[in-house]
């Protein structure tokens, strides 16, 4: 249950990587949020329930001829 005032995004919000970190690996790429979210270094997600959130991948745009 998170403490922060105002309180952390919930697991089920869009913008639930807004919680604040409570631990992080730098060496290993992750950050536990408060809201119990595993994020990794690639925006690649572990839920508390485990359901994984693929990385958000951009494609890169096209170089005019």
């Amino acid at each position: 249950m998170c403490r922060h005032d105002p309180p952390c995004p919930a697991v089920e919000a869009a913008d639930r990587e807004a919680a604040a970190v409570v631990s992080h690996c730098a060496e290993q790429g992750w950050a536990l949020l408060c809201n119990g979210v595993l994020l990794f270094d690639d925006t690649g997600e572990l839920l508390p329930s485990g359901k994984v959130v693929p990385p958000l991948r951009t494609v890169p745009a096209s170089v005019a001829s």
